[in-house]
């Protein structure tokens, strides 16, 4: 019996079925696919600014914002083209959204798609707010590939000046 284990592990058949076995075992978000991360929120003046020794009580700027609870919707790709804006939110979107759902308290969030391309907007009191776009003037394209997961932080700055 110990000459078989010696010539199993000496002849790396060992090796293999150790591979063969964890490769059947794999995880849900490796057969999943979605999008990720975290929403924060941020304002006012975020102009670099030279401060003195002496104005160490002032407070800093956090330019990652605070995260927040937010609403977020997902729509099939949404192009300037399909939309009404005002003040710097959007008023109105051409179709349905296809999923609603929330971040947390700390502003994190995942959800699972289905692998295509979408724009992914956040909730306000007087819109949708979304600040990325593509060169074909596509509201902060998202694609999602089969068995991915996409990581993709969202910065509310409608209120935020630089």
């Amino acid at each position: 019996m110990k000459n078989i284990i010696n010539s199993v592990f000496s002849s790396g058949i060992f090796v293999i079925l150790i591979g063969l076995t964890f490769s059947q075992c794999k995880s849900q978000k490796s057969e999943s696919q979605g999008i990720m991360g975290k929403v924060t929120w941020l304002e006012g003046n975020q102009m670099p600014t030279i401060k003195s020794e002496k104005d160490s009580s002032s407070t800093s700027v956090n330019p990652k914002g605070t995260p927040v609870k937010r609403t977020l919707k997902i729509y099939p790709l949404t192009n300037l083209m399909d939309v009404k804006e005002q003040n710097g939110l959007f008023t109105s979107i051409a179709g349905e959204a296809i999923v609603s759902f929330e971040s947390d308290e700390t502003g994190s969030y995942s959800i699972e798609l289905s692998p295509g391309k979408y724009s992914i907007f956040t909730v306000e009191e007087e819109g949708l707010f979304a600040n990325s776009f593509d060169g074909e003037g596509n509201i902060q394209p998202i694609q999602i590939k089969k068995g991915e997961w996409l990581k993709k932080d969202i910065v509310i700055n409608y209120k935020a000046y630089f």
